[in-house]
């Protein structure tokens, strides 16, 4: 007879033939079997020889390639039975739990493997390291967690997305931070299809911080912008008025609305915007306005920042400014940029306009009134650039003037002087690596006083206009390696 025909087709059990004489022996052989390998436990197999003192009926996955008793065994069920060991060779689809590992292996019909292969579809209940539950169903208590993405090599694409879902926008899907089980944070589609973000102190009451609308990505910030600066979505205006108040928003040309002081306005655009890449503009309505200004850093964003005054009537907006706090009636610096037009600049303590640390203004329109210093004064790397016709109404210790590495440019501008301004210094000075350039502009009227001085270095281009271009009513002078030219 065959062996299929004597022996059960999967665990091997001997049948008892009709004829069988001793039908005890194949009887307790098939026992011995179902008891070694049904429900199939094993203590190890991590053993390629035996322990030195096995328990009767201990079991044991031989490790390839096996010694001692063990040889040749390997991947065998290794069973003590009556002092001697016996050994069955596994077949594909055996079962067997090990029990210093807590894991279940299965027989792949070459090697056991753990059984992570097979498909898990449907559970009910699942919890890693704790109870899952009917409210938290998939449960897992643990101190790290890795995803990682599957790679092309190994069949998959190297990307890693979660993928959460709600049943409808009125819905929640989120992220809940919590401490002890006490929400602290969260941050989702709350209630709607916008993304959000809140806090809170205690697990019950929240309060929203961030709202991007899913719409057009706009950035809301529901419990306000402390330290934060919103971003521009278009040109804005402020407005200044005599009558206006600095507790206003600025925003609206009335006294209830508008800002009493330039300064005020400054503060706002360069101190709490991001302007991206949007203009704005400074709109002063006529009066007096007599402190000075002063812009000590950047704006944050791309755009032109301007004082705008009276274009028709730049006499009807006057910027003076009587005080020692500000060494110009406008200063920029620290990299900082300004445009100015339409407006009348004057001061009996301080110069006009003034850039130092690479601070840059940019002007047009402008009438200079009498001013204790200069009308105009770069310094220390600072920049002044005129882009428009302007007018002298007044006088002062110079017009215009550049030190420290500092340039201005005026270039092919008409320059219109009213009442015969007097100078006491100078027209304009370029001294310590200064520069003017001030070629092609066309002087209308006359001053009294030294048309230039270049000094230490300084150089004022000219194009070879002559001795006589600038204004004045006392010849110019160069020295110490300063220019004219």
């Amino acid at each position: 007879m065959t062996d299929i025909m004597t022996n059960t087709p999967h665990l091997g059990l001997p049948f008892i033939e009709g004829s069988q004489a001793q039908k005890h022996v194949p009887h307790n052989e098939a026992l011995r079997k179902l008891d070694a390998l049904v429900m199939l436990a094993a203590i190890d197999r991590d053993l390629a020889a035996p322990p030195d003192e096995p328990a009767e009926g201990a079991r044991y996955i031989v490790k390839a390639p096996g010694s001692g008793a063990f040889a040749g065994k390997g991947d065998q069920v290794a069973v003590y039975d009556g002092g001697a060991w016996l050994f069955y060779a596994p077949r594909a689809g055996w079962t067997c739990y090990v029990e210093d590992e807590g894991a279940l292996l299965t027989f792949d019909g070459a090697a056991w493997q753990v059984a992570t292969g097979a498909e898990l579809q449907n559970l009910s209940l699942l919890g890693i390291g704790t109870t899952a539950d009917a409210v938290n169903p998939l449960a897992a208590k643990l101190n790290n967690v890795l995803w990682t993405a599957r790679t092309q090599a190994e069949g998959g694409d190297g990307d890693l997305r979660y993928k959460l879902s709600k049943e409808s926008a009125a819905k929640t899907v989120s992220l809940l931070l919590q401490d002890d089980y006490s929400g602290r944070a969260e941050l989702g589609l709350t209630g709607d299809d916008d993304f959000h973000v809140k806090v809170s102190p205690d697990g019950s009451s929240w309060t929203e911080a961030i709202t991007v609308a899913r719409a057009n990505g706009k950035v809301s910030f529901p419990a306000g912008t402390t330290g934060l600066r919103p971003m521009l979505t278009a040109p804005r205006t402020y407005y200044v008025r005599p009558d206006g108040n600095d507790t206003n928003d600025g925003l609206s040309d009335t006294a209830g609305g508008a800002f009493l002081t330039i300064q005020k306005a400054v503060d706002v655009v360069f101190g709490t915007l991001d302007l991206g890449g949007f203009d704005v503009t400074i709109q002063l309505a006529d009066g007096s306005y007599s402190a000075g200004v002063a812009v000590r850093s950047p704006q944050v964003g791309a755009g032109l920042v301007t004082i705008q005054g009276n274009a028709s009537h730049p006499e009807n907006v006057i910027i003076a400014n009587s005080s020692l706090a500000v060494f110009g009636v406008i200063e920029v610096v620290n990299g900082a940029t300004l445009h100015i037009q339409d407006v009348q600049i004057q001061s009996t303590q301080r110069s006009g306009l003034l850039t130092r640390a690479n601070g840059t203004i940019s002007f047009s329109g402008i009438r200079f009134g009498a001013v204790q210093s200069y009308h105009m004064y770069a310094d220390d790397q600072g920049y002044i650039r005129c882009e428009g016709n302007y007018a002298i109404v007044g006088g002062g210790m110079g017009h215009m003037g550049a030190g420290g590495g500092a340039g201005l440019r005026c270039q092919n501008k008409t320059v219109t002087l009213i009442g015969t301004p007097n100078f006491s210094t100078v027209f304009a000075e370029a001294a310590i690596n200064g520069f003017l350039i001030v070629n092609g502009n066309t002087y209308s009227g006359s001053a009294t006083g030294k048309r230039y001085q270049a000094n230490q270095s300084g150089t004022i281009l000219t194009n070879g206009a002559g001795a006589t271009y600038l204004p004045g009513s006392v010849a110019g002078t160069t020295a110490s390696g300063g220019q004219y030219v």
